[in-house]
């Protein structure tokens, strides 16, 4: 069984280790199974492709092509090389977890874990 990430889909989250040491980023998707992140215009990797027919080509005017050539797309990077910026303190942070009260149920709510900030992540 694997251990969720506290990292999700939509968080700021600064780089800690690699070629993008030190820039932030929104999450642009969430791999738990293989506990990787991509992160938007970040850790850029080239990508070679051929012309291909669009999928949902409009019948009006025959087929439309996607263009081929170098493409630059981001890549998945480790979880463990990134680490959530707090909105509050605009820190990057460890996340912790505390339960609200909300319409009468218990929530489970990711917090900053900072000395003097604990803020809360969760929109």
């Amino acid at each position: 069984m694997t251990q969720r990430m506290k990292i999700h889909r939509g968080d700021l989250v600064q780089v800690l280790s690699g070629k993008d040491r030190g820039k932030q980023g929104r999450v642009i998707d969430a791999r738990p199974d293989e506990r990787r992140v991509i992160v938007e215009n970040l850790n850029i990797a080239k990508r070679h492709t051929k012309p291909r027919p669009m999928r949902d080509a409009n019948r009006m005017g025959g087929t439309q092509m996607l263009p081929g050539g170098v493409i630059d797309r981001p890549a998945p990077m480790a979880v463990s090389k990134v680490m959530v910026v707090c909105p509050s303190c605009n820190l990057p942070t460890r996340v912790g977890h505390t339960f609200k009260e909300i319409k009468g149920k218990r929530v489970k709510v990711r917090v900053c874990r900072r000395a003097g900030c604990g803020g809360e992540l969760d929109k």
